[in-house]
């Protein structure tokens, strides 16, 4: 019988990481440089293993091959078939990161046969001076795009954000974006590791060598479409689930909550997945399983569960992420 699940993070020491993500989910200090922790992951080499219960020591692959529709809905199964669709993170920036675009499912099919990487951020701290970028500032066009980044212009037409705690940022595929130092960020991405870097401040490894441009591959990758504002509005309200993003690759909603909150997913027919941003609760399903969840935990729901009853020791605050055109009740 599945349950909810629980996995190990999967830490990626890396250059411009920091120290706040094992703290942040309650574990000893780690002096590395830790830049990303994969929550939930179905990415080759990288597959996540269940950390609680009877099924821990499986893979999220080995999960999948087994349970099928039960696991993740019959849609859903329907469509990515032995694939986990998402992958879920947190990013730890001590320093900036590149400026990247990532292509659509079209343009990766063609030349990497993988999904393209449509993704979301929701800014969980944030430094006093902490910056992002996405969009472009100014109408673009290809050429423009090419000559910026061969004359070091091309940060001068990004949108520049300084974010706060609670900020979301929709990233479709082809949306040119990068994340500034000081940013701690939950990101919520299509099971895909396709990057295209467009521009890397100049930085040179230890060896003296700059970084690999993409800028090429990047040109046809990129939406060139201005808008005027890349950003998402939303105004959050206590024990309702408030919808932050909804797209053809999965719906975020936001639950700020003080109380006792019932979670129908009888109508559903897919997977949830419940990243703890803050607080401690009680999860409890229909079939009489029990989660205690903590602040940077991630939990997967399995789509043959009715519902959740979510107890909160004190304020609580959930992203909930699923694959569905409905909602829960």
């Amino acid at each position: 019988m599945l349950y909810p699940l629980t996995f190990k993070p999967i830490f990626k020491e890396i250059l411009w990481g920091g120290t706040d993500i094992p703290p942040y989910k309650g574990l000893p200090p780690d002096a590395r440089k830790i830049g990303e922790s994969w929550e939930l992951s179905h990415v080759e080499q990288n597959f996540s293993v269940v950390d609680n219960g009877s099924l821990k020591g499986k893979t999220i692959d080995e999960l999948i091959r087994t349970y099928e529709a039960q696991l993740l809905g019959t849609k859903v199964f329907r469509r990515s078939g032995h694939t986990f669709p998402l992958l879920i993170k947190f990013i730890d920036a001590r320093d900036n990161l590149s400026v990247q675009v990532h292509p659509n499912d079209e343009l990766a099919g063609k030349r990497h046969n993988s999904l393209g990487k449509t993704e979301m951020w929701y800014v969980v701290k944030a430094a006093p001076d902490a910056i992002l970028y996405s969009g472009f500032s100014q109408q673009m066009d290809a050429g423009e795009y090419v000559r910026r980044v061969e004359n070091n212009t091309i940060m001068d037409v990004l949108k520049c954000y300084h974010v706060k705690p609670g900020d979301v940022f929709f990233l479709p595929a082809g949306r040119v974006h990068a994340i500034g130092a000081g940013c701690f960020i939950a990101e919520i991405q299509q099971t895909s590791n396709i990057t295209y870097r467009i521009y890397d401040y100049n930085r040179k490894d230890s060896g003296g060598n700059e970084r690999e441009l993409h800028t090429e591959p990047a040109k046809d990758a990129i939406d060139y479409t201005l808008y005027p504002d890349y950003k998402t509005s939303y105004t959050p309200h206590e024990n309702e689930a408030v919808e932050l993003v909804k797209c053809n690759y999965f719906t975020t909603n936001l639950l700020k909550i003080n109380e006792t909150k019932l979670r129908d997913y009888s109508s559903l027919d897919s997977f949830v997945v419940y990243i703890c941003m803050k607080g401690k609760a009680l999860i409890k399903d229909d079939k009489n399983n029990e989660l205690p969840v903590g602040r940077g935990q991630t939990v997967l729901i399995p789509a043959d569960t009715k519902s959740i009853t979510i107890e909160t020791e004190q304020d609580s605050e959930f992203l909930e992420t699923y694959i569905s055109d409905k909602h829960p009740l």
